[in-house]
């Protein structure tokens, strides 16, 4: 009974995995990594309280049943901050269909959730 149950937490958490994946922009220099924690998310480039530059795109997938939109942002701050940024700017977030959902519970199959960002780098304001 005690494989059962730890076969059956093991696959549940492989199937809420998140895949992230950024793919960086011309030709932005290495930076340190930040913390996710200080990666700011804003909803468009219009909120960037500064100037900035794109350091990556940003795309994730992950089975709609096991993860939150917020777990898919948190994926990318992740992600943004490995890669030197310490803000995105979120994109578009797309949904399975209801038909896909269903089949997904029903036949096992997985119906995922797709979020896109540009992770960015945004400058110190400079002191006067």
């Amino acid at each position: 009974m005690k494989k059962i149950l730890l076969v059956s937490v093991g696959l549940c958490l492989w199937v809420s995995c998140i895949s992230t994946q950024g793919t960086r922009l011309g030709t932005t220099p290495d930076r340190a990594s930040v913390p996710p924690s200080q990666v700011a998310i804003y909803r468009s480039a219009d909120q960037v309280p500064g100037k900035y530059e794109e350091v990556a795109l940003l795309t994730s997938t992950a089975d709609s049943v096991w993860t939150s939109e917020k777990d898919m942002w948190e994926s990318m701050r992740k992600k943004a901050g490995k890669m030197g940024a310490n803000a995105i700017i979120l994109d578009a977030l797309t949904e399975p269909k209801t038909g896909a959902k269903i089949a997904a519970q029903v036949l096992g199959v997985t119906a995922d959730r797709k979020g896109k960002a540009i992770a960015i780098y945004v400058f110190p304001e400079e002191k006067k």
